[in-house]
């Protein structure tokens, strides 16, 4: 923070104290659709037009006219030179391209702004790494002398650096690193070019959804912290303080609407990214894998400044960049302020987007997050919770019994707590209880000490064949 918040917020009434005037004020965005995590940040923004409800109308602004401009970008790296090259006000992207805009603009004379982050993980989910469905491999240890793609200085590549660390390996010795764009690794696992692909949000989830892909690594497995966020010109918004402001006031309503109705606004940003809405309701749905988190919580700091110090180690930069002064809360803080949220509260708060629901089998209060299991049901409009994957599986038999059709199951990771695709874990059916783990090997280390069969999804599916009554009567005990 490079001014105390209450000053911020006086110099903010001076401006908006001065002379009207008719002028014409564009205000340029750039946004990462198909970054799903960006949502509240961007394509939200734009489809419900909540920017203008927010966007400042008095004092200076009063007579203002508003050219608000829109731009899609698939990745951070082209974003960011309209950025430099004037043509971008206001973007959004995650920690790495967002350390490279920081690095650009520096080259270029100027100076960008981190403000905001808008959704992450304090552990690192939402980056990970995948193998084509048919591939044998389970865990990262089984690709050593592998291909692996990625796209380069992205915020899953420096996963992989850190994840290739872990292993004890030279990245340039017991691994083939590649480069590789989402849409170019998508057709290069179904024909088996690569060995793994590691990326960032969605597709280390996506990929396996579409069914040509398995996931076997969480960027938590890496305790690498992840971010997206918001970033601005900082000239501009030394000119128009309140319009960037306006723009963070309009993502925490986004946020809140996100919140309040995940399945009805995953449904809408699935019109608008081709994204599949089970997807995106695995990342903003409760307990999803990523938290809407708008605050610089200490772990995205830090997340910056790795991305800062790993371009300079893969020597995609040069220039010296500090984070504390690159990351700017002021702007932040007040539109909380002015949405009468407490910034500090929300700052210590590492929960996940919470769950507040009944069993859908039993009715009974959902008590404990980390056993939750969730089925959304095609023609339903709202997503089933269940209090165990017992009483998940048990419905779901019932309901493919009765013909209904199932658009996704989801069940939490027993050892981390994230949310994972039912079809794509590994389960241990115990005497008495399921648990789920996205790893075979933890899935393996389970049934060791606690007992149990390891099974994948279909045979456990087959284990509750027929078990919904005998589930219901307990429920009634």
């Amino acid at each position: 923070m490079n001014l105390p918040v209450k000053l911020f917020s006086m110099a903010l009434s001076v401006a908006m104290a001065g002379v009207s005037h008719a002028e014409t004020i564009r205000i340029a965005i750039g946004t990462q659709d198909t970054t799903i995590n960006c949502a509240a940040g961007g394509a939200l923004i734009r489809e419900l037009k909540l920017l203008e409800k927010h966007l400042p109308r008095e004092g200076r602004y009063k007579n203002a006219h508003y050219a608000i401009q829109w731009r899609n970008f698939t990745s951070g790296a082209p974003l960011t030179n309209e950025m430099v090259a004037g043509k971008l006000d206001i973007g959004s992207m995650a920690d790495f391209p967002g350390s490279f805009n920081g690095v650009a603009f520096r080259k270029a004379g100027k100076q960008s702004l981190f403000i905001s982050v808008l959704s992450g993980s304090t552990a690192g989910s939402g980056n990970g790494i995948v193998v084509p469905k048919a591939s044998p491999v389970q865990s990262l240890a089984e690709l050593k002398g592998r291909t692996i793609s990625v796209p380069f200085a992205s915020t899953s590549h420096g996963m992989l650096l850190r994840a290739i660390a872990q292993q004890g390996w030279d990245p340039n010795k017991d691994v083939t690193i590649i480069t590789q764009a989402p849409e170019i690794a998508g057709s290069a696992l179904q024909a088996g070019k690569i060995d793994a692909h590691a990326d960032f949000v969605p597709f280390a989830e996506l990929f396996p959804y579409r069914g040509f892909a398995r996931k076997i690594y969480d960027g938590s497995q890496a305790n690498a912290p992840t971010m997206h966020g918001s970033l601005v010109d900082a000239d501009y918004a030394k000119k128009y303080p309140e319009i960037v402001i306006a723009f963070l006031q309009a993502a925490l309503e986004a946020d809140r609407l996100l919140a309040a109705e995940p399945e009805k606004y995953s449904e809408l940003i699935s019109r608008v990214t081709g994204i599949e809405p089970e997807v995106i309701y695995l990342f903003h749905g409760p307990l999803g894998l990523q938290t809407r988190d708008f605050t610089w919580k200490p772990e995205y700091r830090q997340a910056v400044k790795t991305s800062i110090e790993t371009l300079q180690l893969i020597k995609r930069t040069a220039t010296d960049l500090e984070a504390d002064k690159f990351i700017d809360d002021r702007y932040i803080r007040a539109a909380f302020s002015e949405a009468g949220l407490d910034y500090e509260a929300q700052l210590k708060n590492y929960a996940q987007s919470p769950l507040s629901a009944k069993d859908a089998r039993s009715g009974k209060p959902i008590a404990d997050a980390r056993r939750v299991a969730q089925i959304w049901v095609r023609g339903e409009p709202l997503v089933r919770h269940y209090a165990s994957p017992e009483s998940a599986f048990a419905d779901l038999d019932e309901l493919e019994k009765a013909g209904r059709k199932i658009r996704v199951v989801y069940v939490q990771d027993t050892n981390s707590g994230i949310k994972l695709l039912g079809s794509d874990a590994w389960f241990v059916h115990g005497r008495e209880s399921v648990s789920g783990f996205l790893l075979k090997a933890d899935a393996e280390a389970w049934a060791r000490a606690n007992g149990g069969k390891v099974l994948d999804f279909g045979a456990v599916k087959t284990a509750f064949s027929g078990q919904g009554n005998r589930l219901a009567a307990q429920d009634r005990q």
